[in-house]
């Protein structure tokens, strides 16, 4: 049986869970990892029982006995990376967001178009069983037309601070972290369709709240208190083409009583909430119904969704299948996200 030979790019935080889903696939061996911090590279090697280590992306990237790459880079290295890594013969699984701007996604989708690899974008929520469940009844027709989305992830306290929080690095705060989750996950179920316009705000009024205490949250590696500016909310309302929308809001930090996700999707026929627990409403005889599958969970699960992700991945490298999240949706995603960015900015409506 053939074997992915595997290198990962970047082993902060979020390489740990692409490694183990790896490491649980037979047709895979984890053959090289990369990081500008060579200590914190040789602990990732160690435990996953990884011989090559670099701290130059590109000399990695020049072994022919390399196949595929997962960049789990800061956002400003996606762009450049997936480039040289396509450049350079191998298949490409890249975290979201795809990039930072618009500008740089199209330079991928060049990049990409002009060569026979796979580049597969990290909206890691597509590959949830609840998504699966879900997108069979849409594409049933159980739905009807899908033509309103709404979503929120709210933190009320969760700037995790370092490259998050650095906006040359990141490229935003919660809206390009958080956001990118929950508006992809919703256009995805809704069709995918072309944005028409974008309007959005953007608010730094609460900073990092590192003055709180008595709650805990995740902090990055490189967490700087002093260091913050990213925004701490975002709100937008999408329109699309076909006459479609969807309202979002995401945020680091809010006076909110507490955290809060939810994705909720409507249709003519029927409507649906992924988060925080999958539930389908529909009507029959007159009645309204909410249905609740009978499944072994009812919430987004990151362990089994990156799995499914990274096997995805795997077989479309292998020729098997298509990947769900092509570049080209990276692309249209990174429209929505940076007219938001700018649509703040400008103060008004920017359309398409």
């Amino acid at each position: 049986m053939a074997t992915l030979k595997v290198g990962i790019i970047g082993t902060g935080g979020i390489s740990d869970i692409h490694m183990s889903s790896y490491a649980a696939n037979p047709e895979v061996e984890l053959y090289a990892c990369c990081d500008l911090n060579e200590e914190r590279a040789a602990k990732k090697a160690e435990k996953y029982g990884i011989s090559r280590i670099y701290t130059d992306y590109n000399k990695m990237l020049a072994d022919p006995e390399l196949d595929a790459v997962s960049i789990c880079t800061w956002n400003n290295g996606h762009a450049p990376i997936s480039i040289a890594a396509i450049k350079a013969g191998k298949h490409v699984l890249v975290e979201k967001p795809l990039c930072m701007t618009i500008e740089e996604a199209l330079e991928v989708e060049q990049a990409v178009r002009a060569s026979d690899r796979v580049l597969q974008v990290g909206f890691v929520r597509r590959y949830g069983n609840n998504t699966k469940i879900v997108n069979q009844f849409i594409e049933a027709g159980d739905m009807g037309e899908i033509y309103y989305a709404k979503a929120s992830c709210l933190r009320k306290i969760g700037n995790p601070g370092g490259w998050f929080s650095d906006m040359e690095r990141s490229g935003g705060g919660p809206l390009i972290d958080l956001g990118v989750h929950v508006i992809d996950l919703c256009w995805y179920l809704m069709g995918r369709p072309k944005v028409k316009s974008v309007s959005g705000n953007t608010y730094k009024k609460l900073g990092n709240r590192s003055n709180i205490q008595n709650l805990s949250y995740y902090k990055s590696s490189d967490y700087d208190p002093n260091k913050n500016d990213v925004e701490d909310l975002a709100n937008a309302l999408i329109r699309f083409e076909n006459g479609a929308s969807l309202l979002v809001d995401v945020s680091f930090t809010l006076h909110a009583k507490q955290d809060e996700i939810t994705v909720k999707v409507y249709g003519e026929k029927g409507g649906v909430e992924l988060e925080p627990e999958l539930l389908l409403v529909t009507e029959k005889h007159d009645t309204i119904l909410n249905v609740h599958p009978q499944v072994d969970s009812l919430s987004f699960d990151f362990k089994s969704g990156f799995g499914n992700e990274i096997n995805h991945f795997v077989n479309t490298c292998f020729g098997r299948t298509q990947t769900l999240s092509p570049v080209e949706d990276g692309v249209e995603m990174m429209k929505i996200l940076c007219g938001i960015y700018e649509s703040a900015k400008l103060g008004r409506e920017v359309q398409y």
